[in-house]
């Protein structure tokens, strides 16, 4: 689990998500106003509770770490946003409960590809390395099961990871993958570019 003073990663997925109070991006529809919202992955759960603060009337925050789901319960009852937040221990969609659908599902990857017979050495390492992509490429098959009729898929991906990997795996699956914004920001001595992607069904051709 990352502790958001020793990474900037969580602000700026506040910003891409337009929970940053930066002019021109918060407020964003991507997770303000009424609606559900589900987070795949949400470590202390700074971008659920943020989510809830900014209205939405349904929250649902899954991580595979028990310290994560202790510390985002800690956080929303924090924040005074438990009784809309619900934190569920899952290895991705694996237990959210039968039948849910969301407005937006949301994930902030483990977007550093690794090959496919990695074994990760701590459980820190779950958090940003995948090998084969095999989570990613579950994550695609299965979110639009997850979607209420207009709801929308959201991948917080950045030029760490593999983007032809990422779109061959969305392509096998039949879904396409669209940029909605992105942010560039030094990172040490790396200029690191984060994006926001859109994934979706793509139409029969």
């Amino acid at each position: 689990m990352f502790a958001p003073p020793f990474s900037v990663s969580s602000g700026i997925a506040l910003e891409l998500l337009g929970l940053g109070g930066t002019p021109g991006t918060s407020g964003a529809p991507e997770t303000s106003g009424p609606g559900s919202f589900l987070e795949v992955g949400c470590g202390t759960g700074i971008i659920a509770v943020s989510a809830a603060l900014a209205g939405c009337e349904r929250v649902t925050a899954l991580d595979i770490s028990e310290p994560a789901v202790r510390n985002t319960v800690m956080n929303a009852e924090r924040h005074g946003v438990a009784d809309r937040l619900t934190v569920v221990h899952s290895d991705l969609f694996e237990n959210v409960p039968a039948g849910r659908r969301f407005d937006t599902v949301y994930w902030h990857s483990n977007l550093v590809l690794a090959p496919p017979e990695y074994r990760h050495k701590t459980i820190h390492e779950r958090a940003y390395v995948d090998p084969g992509y095999r989570d990613h490429r579950r994550f695609l098959a299965d979110a639009p099961s997850f979607l209420t009729e207009n709801g929308r898929i959201l991948l917080h991906f950045s030029n760490r990871g593999n983007t032809a990997r990422l779109n061959a795996i969305a392509a096998e699956n039949g879904r396409e993958v669209r940029e909605l914004r992105s942010l560039r920001v030094h990172e040490g001595d790396d200029l690191v570019e984060h994006v926001l992607l859109e994934i979706s069904v793509a139409e029969p051709s």
